[in-house]
C-alpha cells in the first residue's frame, strides 16, 4: 500500500479540526474517517496482483542505434486498472519514458513501447516492472514489483565500416577482379606477360623469354584460403580509454573490419580474446558467418584490470594453430608490459608464424608533446616526448624479430591494420 499527497492534505486538514475542537474523541474520530477513506480507495483500486506481463521486441543492437522492447499488461481481474507503470533497466540502457500512466479495462491490455539507446556493449538486462494502481479517490494505491525478465545484447559499433568498400576494391585489384589489374606478388602462378621498367627482375621467366625472343615475367595471383588469427588482449591495458573511447573498443572495430576484408579475401578468420584466461573464441565459422560470431563473441567482452599473461596466450596459441598463420596481436606497446611479458617469447612465436601487432595511440600524447607556455606544460611535454620515445624503442625492436607493427590513433588503426594486411598479400608474404 502507497498513500498519495492527498492523504497528508486531508491529515492537515484533520489537525485544523483539532485545533479547533482539541479532545481525544475529535481525533479518533479524524483518524477514523482518514482510515475509512483510504480503506474504500484501496478497495475500489484495480488488483496489481491479477496483472499478465509481457515482452517482446529486440533482443540485439548495435552500439549507438536504437532498440524497441515492448511490455504487454493484461488486466486479468474485474476492476479498471488506473496505474502508473515503471520499467526499470540499467542507466547504460538508456531506457526512456522513465514511467507511463495506463487505464486497463477489465479483460483488455495495453502495450507500452521502451526505447533504448545502449551507451555500453554487453548484456542490459531489465530489471524489475513496477506499478502502482490508484483509487478513485487517489488517497491510496496498491503497488507491487515484478521482474519481467528480458536481455538486450548491445554490440560492437563498427564504425569502421565505412573504409570495407574501398578495402575491398583495393583487395579486387590484387586479385584480378577488377578493371584496372594489379598483379600481386603471391605465390600461386597466374601468367605471363611482356617486361616493363620497374618490373622484379626475379620474376622473368627465362625459358618463355628464350622461346619469344623478348623478355618475360610471371605474373602471381595472392593466395586464398590462408588462416588469420586475431588476438585480443583484455588485460589492464585494454582498460585505458583514449579519448572517450576504452582502448579494448578500438581494438575490436579494427578486429571487425580486418575480419570482414580477410573473408572477402577467401581466408578464414579465427578470434581469441585472452588476458589470464580464454574470455571468447572464435573458431571454425564459415566465411558468411564469421563476421556475425565475432560481434556476438565481442559484445559482452570487458577489460580486466590485472595483467595479462602473455606466456598463456602464445601456449594458447600454439597449441590451437599448427599450420603457419598471420597472428594479429590488437594490444597497447607498453613498454613495461612488452618487455617483461611478450618480447622474450616472441622467437617462439614468429619461428612458426607471422606476427603483426595493432596498437592504438594516444593524439593526446602528441599533442602534449608540443605544448609549451608554462612550466606545467614544459613538463608535460616533456613526459609525452619520453612516452613517444619508449613507444619507439618498443616498435623498433618488435621488428628486429620480424613483427610487422601497425601504431595509429583511434580513427586510422583500424584502416591501417586492413592496409597492413593487403600490403602482406601483394608482397606474396601471406
Amino acid at each position: 500500500m502507497v498513500l498519495t499527497g492527498r492523504t497528508g492534505l486531508l491529515a492537515v486538514l484533520g489537525a485544523a479540526v483539532l485545533v479547533v475542537a482539541p479532545s481525544w474523541w475529535t481525533l479518533l474520530a479524524v483518524n477514523a474517517v482518514l482510515a475509512v477513506l483510504v480503506m474504500i480507495d484501496l478497495a475500489l483500486a484495480g488488483n496489481v496482483r491479477r496483472l499478465g506481463l509481457h515482452r517482446s521486441g529486440d533482443t540485439n543492437v548495435r552500439l549507438g542505434e536504437k532498440a524497441s522492447v515492448a511490455l504487454i499488461v493484461e488486466n486479468l481481474g474485474d476492476r479498471k486498472l488506473k496505474a502508473r507503470l515503471r520499467d526499470a533497466w540499467p542507466p547504460s540502457a538508456g531506457a526512456s519514458p522513465r514511467a507511463v500512466d495506463l487505464t486497463v479495462p477489465p479483460g483488455e491490455r495495453r502495450r507500452v513501447d521502451m526505447r533504448l539507446v545502449p551507451t555500453r556493449r554487453g548484456d542490459r538486462r531489465a530489471v524489475t516492472v513496477t506499478v502502482r494502481s490508484h483509487g478513485p479517490l487517489g488517497l491510496a494505491a496498491r503497488q507491487l514489483s515484478r521482474p519481467v525478465p528480458w536481455t538486450v545484447r548491445v554490440l560492437p559499433a563498427f564504425p569502421s565500416r565505412r573504409h570495407l568498400p574501398a578495402k575491398l576494391a583495393r583487395l579486387r585489384e590484387l586479385t584480378g577482379q577488377h578493371a584496372a589489374l594489379i598483379r600481386g606478388q603471391g605465390t600461386e602462378f597466374d601468367s605471363l606477360r611482356e617486361y616493363v621498367d620497374g618490373d622484379d627482375v626475379r620474376s622473368i621467366d627465362w625459358r618463355a623469354t628464350a622461346r619469344r625472343g623478348d623478355v618475360v615475367v610471371r605474373t602471381w595471383r595472392p593466395e586464398r584460403d590462408r588462416r588469420i588469427y586475431l588476438v585480443l588482449d583484455t588485460g589492464r591495458t585494454a582498460a585505458g580509454r583514449v579519448g572517450d573511447i576504452p582502448r579494448l573498443d578500438c581494438s575490436m572495430d579494427a578486429a571487425l573490419l580486418l575480419g570482414a576484408l580477410a573473408s572477402r579475401a577467401g581466408d578464414r578468420v579465427d578470434l581469441l580474446a585472452y588476458d589470464r584466461r580464454v574470455r571468447a573464441r572464435v573458431e571454425g565459422s564459415a566465411r558468411t558467418e564469421v563476421l556475425t560470431a565475432m560481434v556476438r563473441a565481442m559484445a559482452p567482452l570487458e577489460p580486466e584490470l590485472i595483467e595479462a599473461d602473455a606466456a598463456g596466450m602464445v601456449s594458447t596459441l600454439l597449441s590451437r594453430v599448427r599450420q603457419r598463420c598471420l597472428v594479429v596481436l590488437l594490444t597497447d606497446l607498453n613498454a613495461t608490459a612488452m618487455e617483461e611479458g611478450l618480447l622474450p617469447l616472441l622467437p617462439q612465436l614468429t619461428a612458426k608464424h607471422l606476427v603483426m601487432i595493432a596498437a592504438v595511440s594516444d593524439p593526446r600524447v602528441s599533442e602534449m608533446a608540443t605544448a609549451r607556455g608554462d612550466a606545467a606544460a614544459v613538463y608535460d611535454a616533456a613526459a609525452a616526448e619520453r612516452a613517444r620515445a619508449d613507444r619507439r624503442r618498443i616498435t623498433a625492436e618488435l621488428r628486429t624479430y620480424g613483427v610487422e607493427v601497425v601504431d595509429a590513433p583511434p580513427d586510422e588503426i583500424a584502416p591501417a591494420l586492413a592496409d597492413a594486411y593487403l600490403s602482406l598479400k601483394a608482397a606474396g608474404r601471406l
